[in-house]
């Protein structure tokens, strides 16, 4: 039994009281559904910049209804520090409105943030910083002075691995990074530092979890800015051609959303005290080259659709920003957080094509009844 697998029967039988920011998002949407599943009591907060209704709609439908009534679910911006303290207690619902028999009408504070708020993407930072550094950093030293207040008990917050910037050695230990490549880097540096600064002056204890190119189930394929994994699946769906930026030697650490639950549930309640006021790679310990994943997602993609004309790649010019290679060494959150990573990125990409598939074709019914609606030919049901 490994360590994960212990503390996931010891939270069973005894729920504690969790707070997810950008818990619309993908992978905060994740962590409500393993929370969830796990009979813990979660709140959520979210503004929707980048989240979606339809990723909590998705997990109610995942959940019994006993578990969905552990769900508070608040409104807000990370940028307003009112919405972030309105976050950090935990109202039960009264019996007779989805909550269970004894649901105490008192709130409940919050035993763990797992802080996943943010402006993702370096091409949006690079286009827009200001936006960026107001989410990415007044937001986040928001959320710790709420949390502090709060006296939450520990503060896990999504780091990043673009904090390696242009130091070129593989693979990244998390003591040795270069210059920010991009304002992105710039921003999830900064919360390093404040984090490490809020450690020194409050005692308040926090841990950074710097993610790897993470990718899984609702993780939206739509937009300027969508992730590698999610946009070439919709692409090749579509039978266009995949875009990929340089030479396709390039090549990421890519980390199925699993792992990083894993390193988040772990991060939030682990006891060694030289585990506390760390940051830690979340990865798999692997790099793939573009055009090796490329060639997974586009057998998966006819497996999955044998009617699907796959063409050939289109190589264009690096993009500014973005670093040429990326791997992690994870030795460090296997020391402490005894961190295990269960799939690797052939094992992620087969459970979550599907789900790629499904959300493609589910947008494409979306898109065709709205066209019928708009030309006067029908209604939306």
């Amino acid at each position: 039994m490994t360590a994960y697998t212990q503390l996931q029967t010891h939270l069973q039988a005894e729920p504690k009281t969790w707070l997810v920011t950008g818990v619309a998002g993908f992978i905060g949407s994740n962590l409500l559904e393993a929370l969830l599943k796990l009979n813990q009591r979660v709140v959520g907060l979210d503004n929707f910049a980048t989240g979606h209704q339809r990723n909590l709609d998705e997990v109610q439908n995942l959940v019994p209804p006993a578990q969905w009534a552990n769900f508070n679910f608040i409104k807000g911006d990370i940028r307003t520090l009112e919405d972030c303290r309105r976050a950090m207690v935990f109202f039960p619902l009264p019996l007779g409105e989805g909550g269970g028999e004894g649901s105490p009408n008192c709130s409940i504070p919050v035993d763990y943030v797992l802080h996943q708020a943010a402006l993702g993407s370096v091409p949006r930072s690079v286009e827009d910083p200001i936006t960026t550094n107001a989410a990415n950093i007044t937001g986040f030293l928001n959320m710790l002075v709420a949390a502090r207040d709060a006296k939450v008990k520990r503060f896990v917050y999504a780091a990043s691995s673009s904090t390696y910037g242009d130091h070129s050695g593989l693979p990244k230990v998390e003591d040795t990074i270069g210059k920010p490549l991009s304002p992105y880097a710039v921003t999830k540096y900064v919360n390093e530092l404040y984090a490490d600064v809020f450690a020194r002056c409050y005692g308040f204890n926090t841990i950074g979890l710097r993610y790897f190119n993470v990718f899984g189930p609702r993780q939206d394929p739509n937009g300027a800015y969508a992730a590698v994994i999610p946009k070439w699946f919709g692409t090749l769906l579509q039978g266009q051609q995949v875009y990929i930026n340089g030479d396709g030697d390039t090549s990421r650490d890519f980390c199925f959303v699993e792992n990083a639950i894993q390193a988040n549930i772990l991060a939030a309640v682990v006891q060694n005290e030289g585990a506390i006021n760390q940051v830690y790679n979340v990865a798999v310990g692997d790099r793939t080259p573009l055009t090796q994943l490329f060639d997974h997602i586009q057998r998966l993609v006819v497996t999955l659709e044998p009617n699907t004309s796959v063409l050939d790649p289109i190589y264009r010019d690096f993009r500014s920003g973005d670093v040429r290679h990326s791997q992690a060494d994870i030795t460090k959150a296997k020391e402490f957080l005894k961190y295990q990573p269960t799939h690797a990125i052939l094992d992620g990409l087969k459970i979550a094509a599907p789900w790629y598939v499904a959300r493609y074709f589910q947008a494409a019914d979306t898109l065709d009844q709205v066209t019928t609606l708009a030309n006067g030919q029908g209604s939306v049901t």
